[in-house]
């Protein structure tokens, strides 16, 4: 937490503005301002920043991209509107193709008025949800010591975004083992994972409704295949991820055994896995100079 307060990540994205607020927001970030000397990086990747940047109104076209972007984000993660436009829709409200302001799409956390908006009231707008972003890290860790609290159901389609997000939270430190276009977790889509959702048993892991776990899996030839265990950082080594992969077994019934595979390098998966029954039982080469190692463990 410590870090995140002293380098907090960004990414812009400039909805439909007459780039008077982008030139703004980049002024920021030139020697000027230069808010990087405050630890603020600028990134292009959504898997990697903490506040998002909308700059100009919502409109059909930027939707998906606003969506998708903040999907992408891991939680926790806060938005600012900069600018009259992504906080009202500004002068061009009235126009047919422009739904209003940034919070007709996804949650606003910091309005950042002006006409176009000042780099300083800017920096100041990222200030304010760095201090939001903080609060709810803080309350993420406080539910975490809940687990008494937790609810596991089976998830549905509503959830795929919410599990999306979790998912790119979850496999970052596998994407820095293996690089991320290696890892599922973090290249799949929310379309793909829309129709995973229809072909799989998903279990969700839910604390005052804020998705916290998911386990998912297959059953094929009496075997039930773990195709993955997730849990929020902030709740591991509470027993969530035990307490899924219970509930994903169950939700698999008449299979003779269950296997799992995960990659070679995770050692600390290996060690969780065998800690719940499960042995190695092969290797093999997945992608080159990638091996993925495969555990079982017979129903009893």
């Amino acid at each position: 937490m410590f870090g995140l307060k002293q380098s907090p990540w960004v990414i812009h994205y400039d909805a439909s503005s007459c780039n008077g607020c982008d030139i703004e927001t980049l002024a920021c970030l030139t020697p000027g301002f230069d808010v990087e000397r405050l630890g603020v990086l600028n990134t292009g990747d959504p898997k990697h920043a903490d506040i998002f940047l909308v700059t100009g109104a919502a409109n059909e076209q930027s939707h998906a991209v606003i969506r998708n972007i903040y999907d992408q984000m891991p939680e926790p993660k806060v938005v600012v509107a900069i600018g009259a436009c992504a906080c009202t829709g500004g002068i061009f409200r009235e126009c047919y193709n422009i739904s209003g302001g940034v919070d007709t799409v996804i949650p606003v956390d910091v309005f950042v008025p002006g006409c176009a908006a000042r780099p300083e009231a800017i920096i100041d707008g990222v200030v304010q949800a760095l201090a939001a972003l903080m609060d709810r890290r803080k309350a993420m860790k406080a539910l975490g010591k809940n687990v008494d609290q937790v609810l596991y159901s089976r998830a549905e389609s509503a959830d795929a975004a919410r599990i999306l997000s979790l998912q790119k939270t979850a496999h970052q430190q596998e994407g820095t083992i293996y690089g991320e276009e290696h890892v599922p977790g973090l290249v799949q889509t929310l379309p793909a994972l829309e129709v995973e959702l229809t072909q799989r048993v998903f279990i969700k892991a839910t604390v005052n409704g804020r998705l916290v776990g998911v386990a998912r899996g297959y059953a094929q030839d009496r075997t039930g295949f773990i195709s993955d265990v997730i849990v929020h950082p902030y709740f591991h080594r509470c027993g969530v991820g035990r307490r899924l992969l219970e509930e994903l077994e169950k939700a698999l019934p008449d299979m003779n055994r269950f296997e799992a595979s995960i990659g070679d390098k995770c050692v600390e998966s290996a060690a969780w896995l065998q800690r719940q029954g499960y042995e190695l039982y092969k290797t093999d080469s997945w992608r080159p100079a990638i091996a993925r190692v495969y555990f079982q463990k017979e129903r009893k």
